[in-house]
């Protein structure tokens, strides 16, 4: 997974390709649960591409996107937001997967 290194760099991506943004931080006990399971996640899921972002580091674009809990997951296609994942909760690798089933290739 690609970590976010700068705004400018969540603007193209959001801009161009298709994308999921998982939003996290290295304090968050549910976002440590799913880490073991993230890379089947990317592999079974190759149409697009994942990107961490360190909600601490970027809380400007967690304010943006509304996202006020963690592990949340938002998708972009070309500058449109294609579906998001947001919540406090614990999420399953059943969950995370259904939400990508439903987001356009």
């Amino acid at each position: 997974m690609k970590k976010l290194e700068s705004v400018e760099q969540f603007n193209e991506f959001k801009k161009n390709g298709n994308h999921v943004f998982m939003f996290s931080a290295d304090w968050c006990p549910d976002c440590r649960v799913i880490d073991p399971i993230l890379p089947n996640v990317e592999k079974s899921y190759p149409n697009f591409t994942f990107v961490y972002v360190d909600r601490d580091q970027f809380i400007d674009q967690c304010i943006e996107l509304d996202v006020f809990g963690i592990p949340s997951f938002v998708a972009f296609k070309d500058g449109e937001e294609t579906g998001r994942f947001v919540s406090k909760d614990r999420k399953t690798q059943e969950e995370i997967e259904a939400f990508l089933s439903k987001l356009p290739a």
